[in-house]
């Protein structure tokens, strides 16, 4: 059993079929069916079977998916390791992150690491939160950025930042900057907010829906929007609340287009978490990347603990 018929079996499973794995793999289905027909007589089983005209996995093939995950994680950390010691600067850098994340704050940590390491590869994507536990776990990233701890053995999650969520509405809205003493007396409200996706959606929106829900505020107008950029355009316009994250609209903010709605039964926040494999191999600018991220966050960590910030008065709004 070789990493490469390996990989072949998991590039036909993530693709759905044998003729899409070997389009990914730049093989001929003849070949790519060959492969998987030498693994599954060496390990006398099936992997796939045939269901109603698709290809889905046999209970072999699910029960040899983790295992195949982390063989092939293995053998690209070997081959990274040994390229390392004749590499001058060790690369290449691979970060996926919650798109909402890929922000000013991210850039900036990019700007800094190109500058410490100019000649390095650094690849960038974004996923949801459970996409980004996955890209790591296969070993398709290095480093990842998402919301809360993922639950698997594979991954070393650390937390970097607990940020809080706030209400935003548009500066002209009547009750900007004002305060209200429950969430449930904002029902009346359209609310803009990313939408259920059918599947695992994303985690940070999956939570700002269920505190609505525990606010009482289930039949509600609702706009689904799956751009931040989008949703805080439509806020500034009039056409709806939100619940953001504070260092989403920082900047509407400072510049007064947006403003917030203070509500007295809710704290909400989220985590930011930083996923790695664990017991990976991290070369030098990878571990040099991390160093960078966890240091912009303590910073931003410490910041909002010395921010004092006066206690609002609280006029309830009838």
């Amino acid at each position: 059993m070789d990493s490469e018929a390996l990989n072949t079996f998991l590039t036909v499973y993530r693709s759905g079929g044998v003729s899409n794995g070997a389009k990914v793999l730049h093989r001929s289905q003849p070949a790519i069916s060959r492969r998987l027909a030498l693994l599954e007589r060496e390990l006398g089983v099936p992997l796939f079977e045939r269901v109603a005209g698709r290809v889905q996995l046999s209970d072999a093939g699910r029960l040899m998916v983790p295992y195949a995950e982390r063989a092939v994680a293995a053998t690209l950390d070997a081959f990274n390791a040994v390229r390392s010691l004749t590499a001058q600067v060790s690369g290449p850098v691979s970060l996926v992150v919650v798109g909402t994340l890929a922000g000013g704050r991210l850039s900036a940590i990019l700007k800094r690491f190109a500058v410490e390491y100019p000649d390095v590869s650094l690849t960038l994507r974004t996923a949801t939160s459970a996409a980004v536990a996955d890209l790591i776990r296969q070993g398709e990233a290095t480093i990842g950025l998402r919301y809360s701890r993922a639950n698997s053995p594979d991954l070393d999650c650390e937390l970097l930042f607990t940020e809080p969520l706030q209400v935003v509405c548009a500066a002209s809205h009547p009750l900007a900057g004002r305060f209200v003493a429950r969430l449930a007396e904002l029902h009346n409200e359209r609310w803009i907010a990313f939408p259920e996706a059918p599947g695992r959606s994303e985690i940070a929106a999956s939570h700002i829906t269920a505190l609505l829900l525990t606010r009482g505020l289930g039949d509600i107008a609702w706009t689904a929007v799956d751009s931040l950029t989008a949703q805080k355009r439509l806020v500034e316009g009039g056409f709806g609340i939100a619940l953001l994250s504070e260092s989403h609209v920082a900047d509407e903010l400072r510049s007064s287009v947006i403003s917030t709605i203070r509500v007295g039964d809710i704290s909400a926040k989220h985590d930011i978490v930083a996923v790695t494999r664990r017991g990976a191999f991290m070369s030098a600018a990878s571990r040099r990347l991390l160093e960078i991220i966890r240091s912009d966050y303590k910073q931003t960590k410490s910041a909002s603990r010395r921010k004092t910030i006066p206690k609002p008065g609280r006029r309830r709004i009838k």
